[in-house]
């Protein structure tokens, strides 16, 4: 008797049951432009990869992978020309070491001073400012380094010549300046996300605030913190203004800072504005170290994806 009366009421459409609701066709044009806008990103891969094999696989039928490789001497375009690439993987990896080392303690000091000591007010008025930073061009950078940063650290120097006029000390520097935003913003959202419980369980055990900062929440969020370094690495390893202005055009092969050096951007964005001839082997150089550089930071991406994963945390 109840199963016919509740039978009864659900025909009729009485309030107290569920009826089928209307199609949200909303929801599905949002649901489609989010597939489009995520599948943008992997064409946009796709089309770098179609646009550098070709070319890159013409200069390498030229020139022997191994020598590109391992060569010391970076001159293609003189006579006897020399493609050997290391003098610009050793200048981008110089000057991207010099930046992190400015930018890593600085953005995480930042990020946990903003996430576990200033108060919201505070947070609100120095977290844009910071992020201010980013915003800033490039090549404004470039001539801050070479035109402030370089003079300074000259007249500075307690030994030797200093650095020339042309660096990696100066460029690295402020490339540094350039990325903490970068990573004092993604580390400080990352400490941010740890659950109020864990800081209320560390200060009830008489935890200080610096010991619950760094053996709680930094642990915590270290997935975050890496994904954020690994972004800035990503960000110095592609910058290509300042290091064209403030490190020099010169390939060079050297441990000493204070030299100038050749980026693999700034080659790439020297050798593209030249007059090389389409299909040439200078001109298919551009391809060859783009390619490389898309493969050093597809590497190092690969392997921060792994590093997150073993060090998520993940909380209800």
């Amino acid at each position: 008797m109840s199963s016919t009366l509740s039978s009864r009421r659900a025909a009729s459409g009485s309030p107290g049951f569920l009826k089928r609701s209307q199609p949200r066709y909303g929801e599905k044009v949002i649901k489609v432009l989010l597939v489009a806008a995520s599948l943008v990103s992997v064409l946009t891969t796709l089309g770098i990869v179609i646009a550098l094999i070709p070319p890159a696989g013409e200069f390498f039928s030229k020139v022997n992978f191994g020598e590109f490789l391992t060569g010391t001497n970076w001159a293609p375009l003189f006579k006897p020309a020399s493609f050997g690439v290391l003098p610009l993987v050793g200048g981008t990896l110089m000057v991207t070491l010099i930046a992190l080392l400015v930018a890593v303690p600085l953005g995480l000091g930042a990020a946990v001073y903003l996430s576990e000591y200033a108060n919201k007010r505070v947070r609100k008025i120095f977290k844009p400012l910071l992020e201010v930073l980013a915003g800033i061009p490039t090549v404004v950078y470039g001539f801050f380094a070479l035109k402030a940063i370089t003079p300074v650290l000259q007249s500075i120097w307690p030994a030797g010549d200093g650095p020339q006029i042309f660096n990696a000390l100066a460029a690295g520097f402020v490339m540094g300046i350039m990325i903490i935003p970068t990573i004092a913003s993604l580390a400080e959202d990352s400490m941010s996300a740890v659950p109020r419980a864990l800081r209320d369980g560390a200060f009830a055990l008489g935890s200080s605030r610096m010991q619950v900062s760094t053996r709680v929440v930094f642990p915590a969020a270290l997935s975050g913190i890496v994904a954020a370094v690994v972004l800035g690495i990503s960000r110095a390893l592609g910058e290509t203004m300042i290091v064209a202005i403030a490190a020099g055009g010169q390939p060079n092969l050297s441990f000493n800072p204070l030299e100038g050096m050749q980026t693999m951007t700034a080659f790439i964005a020297a050798a593209g504005i030249g007059d090389l001839p389409t299909g040439s082997t200078g001109y298919q150089t551009i391809f060859a170290v783009g390619a490389l550089l898309f493969v050093m930071t597809l590497v190092m991406n690969l392997l921060s994806i792994r590093l997150v994963r073993k060090y998520r945390e993940v909380y209800e």
